[in-house]
């Protein structure tokens, strides 16, 4: 699971053209994380310019 930290995050979009199970996705003003999509690859973390996501391998939200 990831966790997008709002105050760091720019909106840039980076995370959501890298990420092959499309878990994320810029709506509005903000990224969208879908937890039942993410298969915990990290390459959204890596592609974030701003170090705003942050993976929990394995830990999936209940």
């Amino acid at each position: 699971m990831i966790e997008i930290n709002r105050q760091l995050c720019i909106y840039c979009n980076s995370c959501t053209g890298v990420c092959p199970a499309l878990a994320n996705r810029l709506r509005e003003i903000k990224i969208e994380h879908d937890p039942e999509k993410c298969i915990d690859c990290g390459a959204c973390m890596k592609a974030c310019p701003m170090g705003a996501i942050t993976l929990h391998k394995g830990k999936k939200k209940l």
